[in-house]
């Protein structure tokens, strides 16, 4: 852990899941601290991973889900054509572009989580062969998934940044606080 999540006001399990979806966003977003554009495209590492595409596909991957529990069509259409393109900076997209747009959406689950009458709520999951037919799942399940799923990339931010130019976890965290 980098960064420490502070205990939740007694009861308060959203403002908890919330807490720890932005502490991992926090670990993505401090990934392209300084960084030129053409280092947040690069990739150093054996991955074809850069910080600009992990940064986007976290935003992607979040709204995503947001417009599923919304029960909404999701407004970025993914297939195997075009799912490359949710890993890397496309055409005019920049660093500080997707990093306004990731604060928007994460506004909007922010709003959504707080506004739903129970995290028991349940919405479809949809019909592809990885899920389980007519499955459904909670808004706690989507809290802890966007959890998984930021953490799982902020990981990868933490390798591709440090072979970029050495930088860790911690330096990073160090940086975002001067820069504060």
């Amino acid at each position: 852990m980098v960064t420490h999540v502070s205990a939740e006001v007694r009861g308060d399990e959203r403002g908890a899941l919330l807490a720890f979806i932005e502490e991992q966003r926090g670990g993505i977003r401090r990934s392209v601290l300084g960084l030129t554009e053409e280092q947040a495209r690069s990739r150093p590492s054996a991955s074809e991973l850069s910080l600009g595409g992990l940064l986007k596909h976290a935003a992607e991957v979040e709204q995503m889900w947001l417009a599923r529990a919304r029960q909404e069509a999701p407004p970025v259409r993914r297939d195997q054509s075009n799912w490359h393109e949710s890993f890397e900076l496309v055409g005019e997209e920049t660093v500080a572009s997707q990093l306004a747009h990731w604060e928007r959406v994460a506004a909007e689950t922010e709003k959504f989580i707080r506004s739903a009458p129970s995290l028991d709520d349940t919405f479809p999951l949809p019909p592809d062969p990885w899920f389980p037919p007519e499955g459904r799942v909670s808004l706690r399940w989507l809290c802890l998934h966007l959890i998984r799923e930021t953490a799982r990339h902020a990981g990868h931010a933490d390798i591709v940044r440090e072979s970029l130019d050495g930088k860790t976890a911690f330096e990073l965290v160090a940086l975002e606080r001067v820069r504060g």
